[in-house]
């Protein structure tokens, strides 16, 4: 009585919020999913994960030892990431002293240790919000901790950890109704890897369906300052050299292991196609007409998904569930539609998969781990076998991997017709993201 039209929650969500509940069991919940995570990252320190490795680390170390010489990022030297990521470049460089690797790679990775500790942290604090106990909440602790063992020891070597954790805060965040540090926090994961702007517009649309339009745009004025903040020393020293940085990574060909590129490898396989592979742009890629169609292709419809994704979300009922589910399958647009698609590409989908409640939820977790597992069976073991020989078994594996990952995004946004009782603008029936 007396709440404004469109701001009332669902009851599901306000029968599922126990205080009393929440402070009993939230600390428990929270040490067992940092526990897990612990018991994985230790293991991937030993074993078969430590063969083969392939390292991004050199070229971290070389940005935070020049930056530390006095070299001014996009200026004196070219970097291929936003400035967002220069923090975790440069802090191992102040420990570890110029040219000593060894020390910079154990600080790097503990630093990325850190902040999967954070991730887990916050992926329980969501699935606490979210309402789930029990034996499901046992089993998405266990998706976002052990899921990095299918995955294996590029997480160790790569920072996608730090803006794949900075998204998860900014949802958890969002979800505990610190709605401008949600954005702020959503802004800096942006300037450090520019895919978590996909979240930007569902998270938008939740806050102004439930709090106001007035609440929405502060939100977005937070993301934009916190992310301007990162860029403008940069822009104001080198414009050009930021320019440069970004158009790059817009600009790139068709990455070898792509779909559009998937697709060629199995023709090249099935049929005998002749492919060339070029390296540029930081990565090993397909060239000539055919690629530079199908990067095209991909280059219309990964954005064209997107807004379906975002349009579906805005047409339904604004709450947790769908929230979790639209971001996760924003993400998921953005990695399988595409130019690029890197094995560490999949850091940023387990903590936000992880999320998904209901048969659903399984449905998706088990195809995550699927595609992890299958990019592990190729890579790092297979990888050189892939781009300079076309090796049959690693093109099959790619194929499957980014096959899978369609699959999952079918997953997460396909509309299911679901009953509910709501109040306020929510009807009984409704077509909608469902778990």
């Amino acid at each position: 009585m007396g709440e404004a039209p469109g701001l009332t929650l669902p009851l599901r969500e306000a029968a599922g919020a126990s205080p009393r509940s929440g402070r009993t069991s939230t600390p428990v919940v929270v040490t067992l999913g940092v526990a897990i995570f612990l018991a994985a990252w230790g293991t991937l320190h030993y074993g078969f994960y430590t063969h083969r490795l392939l390292l991004d680390t050199p070229i971290y170390e070389h940005y935070g030892d020049a930056t530390l010489r006095g070299k001014v990022p996009y200026r004196d030297f070219a970097v291929e990431y936003p400035p967002g990521a220069l923090p975790v470049f440069v802090l191992p460089s102040t420990v570890s002293g110029k040219g000593d690797f060894g020390t910079y790679t154990r600080v790097f990775e503990a630093l990325m240790g850190l902040f999967g500790i954070v991730a887990m942290s916050a992926v329980a604090l969501i699935l606490l919000r979210l309402g789930q106990r029990g034996l499901r909440l046992a089993v998405a602790l266990g998706l976002a901790g052990l899921g990095w063992l299918a995955l294996g020891p590029v997480v160790l070597s790569r920072f996608d950890l730090w803006p794949a954790t900075l998204t998860v805060v900014a949802l958890a965040l969002l979800l505990y109704e610190r709605r401008r540090l949600a954005f702020a926090v959503l802004g800096l994961a942006f300037a450090a890897k520019l895919f978590p702007a996909v979240l930007l517009p569902p998270m938008a649309i939740y806050v102004w369906r439930r709090y106001g339009r007035r609440q929405a745009l502060i939100g977005c004025l937070c993301f934009a300052a916190v992310a301007l903040a990162c860029f403008a020393p940069f822009l104001a020293m080198s414009p050009h050299g930021v320019w440069e940085s970004i158009v790059g990574q817009a600009s790139r060909p068709l990455q070898i292991e792509s779909l559009g590129a998937s697709l060629l490898l199995a023709a090249h396989q099935v049929s005998g196609t002749v492919l060339t592979m070029d390296v540029s742009h930081g990565s090993n890629n397909l060239v000539g007409s055919v690629p530079h169609t199908l990067a095209l292709v991909q280059a219309v419809l990964q954005p064209l998904v997107l807004v379906l994704l975002w349009v579906g979300f805005a047409r339904g009922p604004a709450d947790r569930d769908r929230l979790v589910r639209t971001c996760a399958a924003s993400v998921c647009a953005f990695i399988a539609f595409g130019k690029v698609f890197s094995p560490q590409y999949l850091v940023w989908l387990l903590p936000l998969v992880a999320l998904v409640r209901g048969r659903r939820g399984i449905v998706a977790g088990a195809s995550l781990v699927l595609a992890m597992v299958l990019t592990q069976l190729w890579f790092p073991y297979r990888y050189l076998d892939l781009v300079y020989a076309f090796d049959a078994r690693a093109s099959w594996l790619v194929v499957s991997r980014d096959l899978v990952l369609v699959g999952l995004l079918a997953v997460l946004a396909w509309p299911e017709r679901r009953r509910r009782e709501t109040e306020g603008e929510f009807p009984r029936t409704r077509y909608a993201l469902s778990g």
